[in-house]
């Protein structure tokens, strides 16, 4: 997810918990550890100060974002608030699991996908059924802080923190719906292809499937309720030998290794490949090439 996303998620997290017989401090503390544990997996992007390799496309959504690092980045935030505010107790811990979790796991469900059980494995896991920018998401956490603003009465707001709940559960289940209907969708295609891709639209119940068999990529866009129509085919030079790319372009290594699979160009200009989930407009902007001698 985006990184405003992760903050309405740390927002309505700490919304979530009933602080009514909380100090300031603890009060501060708890939405400390809300907001930055649902963004700390992000302190990758730093990687792309000193990323001469060409393997940010691996660190960013990497390791920082693996599950088996969701207990050490809470008891790093734990220990922080624990000194700055003097909170104690195992409530904030918790919390910054689950905001770390959260986090995690709420980008498997968009196309960039995240490597959830670095070191053990670096498979690159999306699902592809969920828009990295939700707005449906955005709908629901606004709706639920706009009810517990003005609709919770004034002598009633110690117990805001049940909407915030409310809002949870409609998160989940608004990710459950998108992916039942992307599974049933990808279930269908892969009978088709040899391999299968989605990518999830802005609209809610819409995506593109992506389908590979050979050098044939297909795209086609739509819902369970519309059936999918053809947007474009493309062709991948699966014949080419990219080693020279990759020597003269690493970073093109790193695309191959991190999406599912990739068009292969190579034609008079241009040796490159791309990741056709990104596919807009005639491009796709995950595109990396080199140009040929003479050119």
């Amino acid at each position: 997810m985006d990184t405003l996303t992760h903050t309405f998620f740390g927002l309505a997290l700490y919304g979530a918990v009933n602080k009514k017989n909380m100090t300031r401090e603890e009060k501060q503390a708890l939405l400390f550890t809300a907001v930055v544990g649902s963004q700390i997996p992000d302190s990758d992007v730093i990687s792309s100060w000193w990323d001469t390799a060409g393997r940010y496309q691996m660190w960013h959504r990497g390791l920082t974002h693996s599950l088996f690092l969701v207990p050490v980045w809470s008891a790093l935030i734990a220990l922080i608030a624990r000194w700055i505010w003097g909170a104690k107790g195992w409530l904030f811990f918790g919390l910054g699991t689950l905001a770390v979790f959260i986090h995690d796991t709420s980008d498997l469900f968009n196309a960039w996908g995240t490597g959830y059980l670095e070191p053990v494995s670096t498979v690159r896991i999306t699902f592809g059924t969920i828009p990295i920018v939700d707005l449906v998401m955005w709908a629901i956490m606004l709706a639920g802080w706009l009810w517990a603003r003005f609709r919770v009465h004034r002598r009633e707001r110690g117990h805001a923190f049940r909407v915030y709940r409310v809002v949870w559960l409609l998160l989940v289940l608004h990710v459950a719906i998108q992916s039942a209907q992307g599974s049933m969708l990808y279930k269908q295609a892969h009978a088709a292809y040899e391999q299968v891709a989605l990518s999830a639209d802005f609209v809610p119940g819409v995506f593109t499937v992506i389908g590979k068999t050979g050098d044939r990529v297909e795209l086609t866009k739509g819902s369970l309720w519309t059936g999918l129509r053809h947007v474009t085919d493309l062709v991948s030079s699966e014949g080419a030998d990219l080693e020279q790319l990759f020597t003269v372009n690493p970073a093109a290594r790193t695309l191959v290794e991190w999406s599912p699979f990739v068009v292969i160009v190579d034609d008079d200009e241009r040796l490159g490949v791309y990741d056709p989930r990104f596919y807009r407009n005639g491009q796709s902007f995950l595109f990396e090439y080199m140009a040929k001698q003479g050119r």
